[in-house]
């Protein structure tokens, strides 16, 4: 029992856990709370911090529960009863709940304890996942189990009862028990036999741990075996006996090339590697064969024989550079798909050609070669001939070979090719034709190269993975990026007409494209070109490519910074298939087409560009975007917006379905304008500066679908603002600044919605909260709703789960802090008042009289002749921010948040009387309030009715003798009329600057409040006048 258990709780938190066991009852919490069910039978409690497996209530399907994970814990204990009641599960990962020592970030010490039968109490069990955890033996398992996962542990031997009784046992891993990242200081020891037993086991990996032989006397049902990265230097016929039925073998890494090693490595003995003639020559059926990372200087054409079913084969990561130019290794497999002879180079050396051994030609159904990095410096017809009549062959990667001269043309030879892959060379235009050359390969120039500059580094995503069409789905397709391309020449797509996608992207391409430069690739239909210095000064740019239909010019930033220099869009309307087309991240600002046309584009992306800059220009871009009559997607993001008016998006395409503004400033949006773009399915404003969802909601009738305000700064949202929208299926809410969220934002679309995302926001988890509630009748559309929604406050919760408060500890703070004060103020006057009686009563009942005497009576403040309203407010109802200002922030101030001393104002759609006409409403306005507020966006031009009122102010000073105008304005930095630079000079307590820095509306709402509770004779300068009340 805990501490307190028999405390006695008070009636209101009994009743509140009566409520809260109904519900468990009923199940409206989730089910398999901290945890989420992903899936119908799948339970995620990953990264939850966990300390012991949870227990989840009685009232939960735990019968239908078929994988758990629990994964990234703290569970460093595992008990008998832990899993019993999951009598259905079949999948069950514990990875990385207690990893060894040196396999933890902070290095801390931690040991696994599993109980003996934690796991024999569900026989249903059939993958375990232990990989990452510090244990030391196996514990009993269930002979149900079907796939193991022991990988990082510090399992250091296997023995004939190890694995005694599993014998539905398929798939074993057990890699890196011992090795640089774990080490153990000796090889994992496996007894001769000991997976022996296993007869149904079809896949076993071994990999990283210090192996120093083959296994004896594997199951003869072996069908993969992985071996790589141990220490077995030596491989025989012996060694692979009896694994007729094996079809993917890896030994790679076992004998290693140092040179180009990315990890802790050991340098190959002298001699060594050792292969057998027949190593694998019983093999008959195997399919897969990796020999990387080996030292290999040849191949022998006996380690082949036999293996006529082998489909991959690789060898990279050898010393191979001169036998690939003249072995017959290749003659027997006629059946080989994919071939890897990756980073086969000569340590220092450049060659300046490659002959490939004529044996090549004999793959007849090879599908893919990987000849990266090899380095030659000269790709002509010679180098692949041997390739020229492989029917099959499909994918072929040159990827950083320093190849320099590069004749594209003989790649119209390959009838099947699909793709050619030259990126990260160093071509820099058209070669010519090839030098004739007898030797296999030529001496080249030693070139040094450090080693960790070799190993292909992790490559942007290519911009062109946004666009609709990839390069995927072509059957041509070619890779030159990241060369040393400085212009582009119609002489180098000599021959490839029937080449469909090409990306250059990541060069040096700095010309102005006029229509020349693709003129042989008529069947082009996708031009990556990002990352470049493109000049688009020609309207006839690209004009040559009828065919394309996706085109991307992003990030071609500098042509377009350059001062003084136009640039020309109208190619554009020229391409009539074009579908897609990016321009974004160039930094578009000025001096370019003012209208973009296309009768056949249907995505734009401008993301990245000044759009904000070029709007500023009058009506010059106001069409930009209107000429794209088809546009279904526009994404403005990262333009610098800070406002998106009615009169613009009505110059957007009607067709518009999909419209993006994130990552802009953002913070006013005019929701009745979405209206204009009738066909609109989805709005991003992620990541602006929106501050509360109000001005109105959306209009009733909208098409949207998916809307998303995430990464905002909402902290409100009104009443009835997502209603009308009954077509709104996703909503995401997450990163802002709500702390509660109420059905009453959406009415009865609610349950239309399968998405609402609310994570990251500060909820705050008070009992009672109505959004708790809520969020429960629609936990199906909630994601993350156990984990990721999160109180804010009280501090006791925050960053805690919504459904992690305990019912102790539910109080309401409202109610116990008057509590606290009534009790302490009890308890002081107990005390003070006798004391002070004794000592001073007859000063203290002389004090109170006397104070009370100067005590406001009932009625004094306000008698026959005060006026009903403290200020007049005047203000121009067209603009829409300013009414916005007055009604969300002017009214909510000065009526509602200063209690007492809350202040009464006129408002003309309020409080005017219907009936009367507009000039006896305003005349009464004016004399009824004590001040007449004008609150102005400028003040050099204004309506007829701001003007109207002012004169009514004005006779009113005349008449009564009475300054009654206070001024508000609302931009500072608009030009300044006369009159108010006089009476600044007058009366400057009376002329009010709404701040910019939030830090500064608190001074503002003090001193807007004196001005209007005191007289303005208070505030004039003395050394001008006296003011119109003492001129007397």
């Amino acid at each position: 029992m805990g501490p307190g258990c028999g405390a006695q709780l008070p009636l209101s938190l009994l009743l509140q856990a009566a409520v809260l066991a109904v519900a468990l009852a009923e199940g409206a919490l989730p089910a398999f709370l901290p945890c989420e069910l992903n899936a119908p039978g799948q339970v995620n409690c990953e990264w939850l911090f966990l300390t012991s497996v949870p227990v989840f209530p009685a009232s939960a399907p735990l019968g239908n529960v078929t994988s758990l994970s629990l994964r990234c814990n703290r569970i460093r204990h595992l008990h008998l009863r832990d899993f019993e009641h999951l009598s259905s599960l079949r999948q069950l990962d514990l990875k990385w709940n207690c990893p060894p020592s040196s396999l933890s970030i902070m290095q801390w010490s931690c040991h696994m304890t599993i109980e003996h039968g934690t796991f024999l109490a569900v026989p249903t069990l059939e993958v375990l996942n232990l990989s990452y955890n510090n244990i030391t033996t196996m514990p009993a398992l269930p002979s149900t189990l079907t796939h193991l996962i022991l990988s990082r542990t510090n399992i250091l031997a296997i023995g004939p009862t190890t694995f005694e009784g599993l014998h539905a046992l398929s798939h074993l891993y057990m890699d890196g028990n011992c090795y640089y990242k774990n080490p153990c200081g000796r090889a994992v020891q496996v007894a001769p036999g000991a997976l022996l037993g296993l007869a149904n086991l079809t896949y076993l990996s071994l990999k990283y741990n210090n192996l120093t032989v083959v296994p004896r006397h594997l199951p003869p049902s072996l069908q993969s075996l992985l071996l790589s990265y141990n220490r077995i230097v030596s491989l025989g016929p012996d060694d692979l006996a009896n694994l007729t039925a094996l079809r993917v073998l890896d030994v790679g890494g076992n004998c290693r090339r140092c040179d180009h090693a990315r990890n802790p490595c050991v340098e190959c003995p002298k001699g060594f590697p050792n292969l057998h003639p027949d190593t694998f020559s019983h093999l008959s059926h195997l399919e897969g064969l990796v020999l990387s990372d080996s030292s290999l200087y040849n191949l022998s054409t006996s380690w082949f024989r036999g293996l006529g079913n082998l489909s991959v084969l690789d060898l990279s990561e050898n010393f191979l550079y001169e036998c690939i130019t003249h072995t017959r290794a290749f003659q027997g497999l006629r059946k080989l798909r994919k071939l890897n002879l990756s980073f086969n180079y000569h340590k220092g050396v450049s060659y300046a050609h490659l002959r490939l051994s004529p044996s090549f030609g004999s793959l007849l159904s090879l599908r893919q070669l990987d000849m990266t990095g090899i380095f030659f410096r000269s790709l002509d017809k010679d180098t692949l001939r041997p390739l020229t009549h492989l029917p099959e062959l499909q994918n072929l990667t040159l990827q950083m070979n320093f190849i320099n001269k590069a004749e594209l043309s003989l790649f119209r030879e390959f009838p099947s090719l699909r793709h050619v892959d030259l990126s990260n060379n160093r071509i820099s235009g058209a070669s010519g034709p090839p030098m004739a050359s007898t030797a296999g390969a030529d001496a080249g120039e030693e070139v040094w190269q450090p080693p960790g500059r070799l190993a292909p580094g992790p490559q942007d995503a290519p911009s062109s993975g946004d666009f609709k069409l990839s390069c995927e789905n072509f059957s041509f397709s070619l890779d030159l990026s990241r060369n040393n391309l400085m212009t582009v020449q119609s002489e180098m797509f000599t021959g490839l007409s029937r080449l469909q996608c090409l990306q250059l992207s990541h060069n040096s391409i700095s010309q102005a494209v006029n229509g020349s430069q693709f003129v042989p690739l008529t069947s082009l239909q996708v031009l990556d070109l990002s990352y470049n210095k493109l000049d688009l000064y020609h309207g006839s740019s690209f004009t040559e490519l009828p065919r394309l239909r996706a085109l991307d010019l992003s990030y071609n930033s500098q042509p377009f910074s350059m001062q003084g220099v136009g640039h020309n869009l109208s190619f554009v309307a020229q391409l009539p298939a074009l579908r897609v087309l990016s321009l974004a991240h160039n930094g578009i600002h000025s001096r370019v087409s003012p209208e973009l046309r296309s009768a056949s584009l249907q995505a734009l992306d401008f993301s990245g560009n000044v759009l904000n800059s070029m709007w500023k220009e009058g009506d010059m871009y106001l069409h930009f975007f209107r000429g794209l009559r088809q546009l279904a997607e526009l994404d403005l993001s990262q333009n610098r917006l800070h406002a998106v008016l009615p009169h613009i998006l009505d110059n957007f395409p009607k067709s518009l379905r999909v419209l993006r503004l994130r990552d802009n400033y953002l913070a006013f949006f005019n929701w009745s304008s979405l209206t204009l773009l009738p066909k609109l399915e989805e709005l991003d404003l992620a990541g602006n500066q929106l501050k509360a969802l109000t001005n109105g909601s959306l209009p009733a009738g909208t098409g949207l679908q998916r809307l998303d305000f995430s990464r905002n700064i909402i902290s409100f949202v009104a009443r009835g603002f997502f209603a009308p929208a009954m077509r709104l299926r996703e909503l995401n809410l997450s990163a802002n600044a709500l702390k509660t969220v109420e059905p009453s934002w959406f009415g009865s679309l609610v349950a239309n919605l399968s998405v609402l995302d609310v994570s990251a926001n500060p909820l705050h988890c008070a009992c009672g909260a109505s959004f708790v509630d809520f969020l429960l009748e629609v936990q199906a559309a909630v994601p993350g709703l156990s984990s990721r929604v999160k109180c804010g406050s009280p501090g006791q919760l925050q960053g805690r789960s919504i459904f992690a408060q305990d019912l102790r500890l539910c109080l309401d703070e409202a109610l116990s802090w008057g509590c606290f004060g009534l009790s302490l103020l009890a308890v002081a006057l107990g005390l003070a008042v006798p004391l002070l009686q004794q000592l001073c009563g007859w000063d203290l009942w002389y004090c109170f009289h006397l104070g009370l005497a100067w005590l406001p009576r009932p009625g004094r403040r306000r008698g026959a002749d005060a006026p009903s309203y403290d200020a007049f407010v005047v203000f121009d109802k067209s603009q829409g921010a300013v009414a916005d200002w007055v009604y969300n922030e002017l009214r909510v101030r000065l009526e509602e948040r200063r209690g007492r001393r809350a202040l009464r104002l006129c408002l003309e759609e309020r409080d005017w009387l219907p009936g009367k006409t507009l000039f006896e409403n305003l005349w009464t306005s004016v004399y009824s309030s004590r001040k007449t507020l004008f609150v102005l966006a400028r003040t050099d031009r204004v309506s007829g009715f701001l003007r109207a009122s002012f004169l009514l102010a004005q006779q009113r000073l005349l008449e009564d003798r009475k300054d009654v105008v206070v001024l508000v304005i609302l931009s500072p930095d608009a030009r300044r009329s006369r009159y108010v630079r006089l009476r600044q000079r007058l009366c400057r307590r009376s002329v009010l600057h709404w701040p910019h820095q939030p830090r500064g509306q608190g001074s503002f709402w003090a001193q807007l409040g004196v001005a209007l509770t005191r007289d303005n004779h208070h505030f004039y300068n003395r050394n001008f006048c006296r003011g119109p009340t003492t001129a007397e």
